[in-house]
C-alpha cells in the first residue's frame, strides 16, 4: 500500500517540529502571575484608593462569606476572625490585585517592618514618574522619599520610589523607558514589563496590543488574520524573529528571513506576489504556550502568471516572552512549481 504524499509531508513537519533549538517547557504547567493579594483593614476605602485615586476599576466581588473552624486552621486565621469578603480590581495592563477584608478581625493590625518576613510591596510602571508622583502628592498619597535612579548594574536605567496607601501599604512607582542595563546583555530571557505590552500606534495610525503573556496560538493566530497587513503583523515578532520554508530551498527559491526588517519586507511584498493571498480553514493540532503547530488553506493566484495557487500549508510556531521568535512552514513544492514558474512542474526536472 502507498503512502498518500500529505501522510509524508506530515511525517516530514513532525520532523521539523521537534527539531533545532526549541523553548524550554514550564514543566509546572504555570503561564504567569494571574493575580495578587493583600489584606486591607475596610474594603470601601481600599476601593476608593485603587478606583478614585489610580483608576483601577473593580470587577468581581465574593462575600461575606462565613469561614468554618477547619479552613480557619488551616489558613492560619484566627478563631474569632469573622466573615471575609473579596474584590478583585483590574490594575490595568498586568496581573489583577485581589482585595481581603476580614469582619472583626483578630490578627494583627501592624503592617510588617521592610525588612521582616513576608513583607512585599506592590510595583506600578508609570511612562513619567515624576508627573505619576506629582498626581499622587495631589491626592494626599504620602511619597517615602524622591524617585531614585539607578546608574548602574542591571537595573541601570529605572528609576523608582515608594509611596503608602491610605492604610499603610507600601507601593511602588517604576519606570524605565529606555529599558534596563541586562537588557544590553541580550539575555535568553527577558522580564516581563507593562510597558511593552502597552497599546502601541504604528505609523498608519493603526493600534494593536501586544502582550507579553501571549500564547504561541495567539501569535499564529494573529499573525494568520493579518498576513496583508504586514504593519500590523510585524508587530508580533521579535526583533531576532526567523521565518523558514525550507523546501523553498530546494526550488532554488529564498526560503529564510532573518530579522524585523527582512521580515516586514518579506510580507510586504506577499500581497503583490499574490494576490488575495488568505489563510482559511485552520486547523491546530499541537498547542502548549510556547509551541503550536497547525495546517491552513491558501486558494488565490500568482501575479506572474496568473495561475490559480493551491496550497496547504503546515506550521510550527516558537514563542518567546509574547513574540514570534520562529516560524517554520512546509508546504507542497509541486502547488508552488504549478503557480509560479514559466511552465509549470515541467520545470521542477530542471531544478
Amino acid at each position: 500500500m502507498k503512502t498518500k504524499p500529505i501522510v509524508l509531508a506530515l511525517l516530514s513537519l513532525m520532523l521539523l517540529f521537534f527539531s533545532g533549538n526549541t523553548v524550554a517547557q514550564n514543566k509546572s504547567g504555570i503561564i504567569g502571575v494571574d493575580h495578587v493579594g493583600i489584606n486591607v483593614p475596610d474594603l470601601k476605602e481600599a476601593v476608593s484608593f485603587f478606583d478614585d485615586v489610580l483608576g483601577f476599576k473593580p470587577v468581581t466581588q465574593i462575600g461575606p462569606i462565613s469561614l468554618d473552624a477547619k479552613w480557619k486552621q488551616l489558613n492560619n486565621i484566627n478563631p474569632a476572625t469573622g466573615d471575609l469578603t473579596i474584590k478583585m480590581i483590574n490594575a490595568g495592563t498586568g496581573a489583577s490585585i485581589e482585595i481581603f477584608e476580614y469582619a472583626q478581625s483578630k490578627g494583627s493590625k501592624k503592617h510588617p517592618a521592610t525588612d521582616d518576613l513576608g513583607a512585599s510591596h506592590i510595583a506600578f510602571y508609570t511612562s513619567d514618574i515624576y508627573s505619576s508622583v506629582n498626581y499622587l502628592k495631589s491626592k494626599g498619597v504620602k511619597i517615602l522619599g524622591e524617585p531614585f535612579a539607578t546608574s548602574f548594574g542591571d537595573t541601570a536605567g529605572e528609576t523608582w520610589v515608594y509611596f503608602e496607601t491610605p492604610w499603610g501599604s507600601k507601593m511602588e512607582l517604576v519606570t524605565y523607558p529606555q529599558g534596563k542595563g541586562y537588557e544590553k546583555l541580550n539575555p535568553k530571557v527577558m522580564l516581563w514589563s507593562p510597558k511593552n505590552a502597552i497599546t502601541t500606534t504604528i505609523e498608519n495610525n493603526i493600534k494593536i496590543e501586544t502582550k507579553m503573556n501571549t500564547t504561541a496560538k495567539d501569535l499564529l493566530l494573529g499573525y494568520l488574520e493579518n498576513i496583508n497587513d504586514a504593519d500590523k503583523a510585524i508587530e508580533l515578532f521579535a526583533d531576532d524573529a526567523t521565518i523558514e520554508l525550507p523546501y523553498l530551498k530546494s526550488l532554488g527559491l529564498p526560503w529564510q528571513w532573518h530579522g524585523r526588517e527582512v521580515i516586514y519586507n518579506f510580507l510586504k511584498n506577499l500581497p503583490k506576489t499574490f494576490p488575495g493571498f488568505e489563510f482559511q480553514n485552520i486547523r491546530i493540532h499541537i498547542d502548549t504556550p510556547d509551541q503550536v503547530f497547525g495546517e491552513y488553506d491558501v486558494h488565490c493566484k500568482a501575479s506572474s502568471t496568473g495561475r490559480i495557487y493551491d496550497q496547504t500549508y503546515m506550521g510550527r510556531l516558537v514563542a518567546e516572552n509574547g513574540k514570534i521568535k520562529l516560524l517554520r512552514e512546509a508546504l507542497d513544492m509541486v502547488q508552488v512549481a504549478k503557480s509560479m514558474f514559466p511552465n509549470g512542474i515541467n520545470d521542477l526536472n530542471k531544478k
